[in-house]
């Protein structure tokens, strides 16, 4: 019931420009939710809603980064500290900005890729250890995809 209430919370906080909790309990309760101020109060502070103003009105919004949000981000560090890459059999050795190893790093480890055993950063240069010659050649590709996206 709760995750229900609170995914109707964020279509309401979209659609209508809610700038207080009464208003966003009036919305709740047109739409079949019995809630009380308290609970509404609860689910504002567990949701981090935030209130912005937009044409001299505060509402609530959602400040939450999507998934895809938290992508770009990653993939910014990667192409901002990237010089290059070469492989030495199933290692992969990246070449990057000086003093940007470790955030490249950082952002290649937090993108997941399955290819990737571990990674050990310098001051511009990764070692990444790939489980296979196929999977580096695999890797590399995506990474050159991240950089074309540029």
């Amino acid at each position: 019931m709760k995750n229900k209430r609170q995914q109707k919370i964020l279509e309401l906080i979209v659609r209508y420009e809610i700038g207080t909790q009464e208003e966003l309990m009036q919305k709740l309760r047109a739409v079949g939710f019995d809630v009380t101020q308290a609970t509404v109060s609860r689910d504002i502070r567990e949701m981090k809603l935030t209130k912005i103003e937009t044409h001299g009105k505060l509402h609530y919004v959602a400040l939450r980064e999507s998934d895809e949000d938290v992508k770009e981000k990653y993939e910014r560090v990667f192409r901002d500290g990237f010089i290059s890459m070469d492989n030495a059999v199933n290692i992969l050795v990246i070449k990057t900005v000086s003093g940007m190893a470790m955030a490249v790093a950082a952002a290649l480890d937090s993108m997941h890729f399955n290819e990737i055993v571990g990674t050990i950063a310098g001051d511009d240069t990764i070692m990444c250890a790939v489980r296979s010659l196929d999977d580096v050649v695999n890797l590399m590709g995506k990474l050159r995809n991240i950089i074309e996206r540029e």
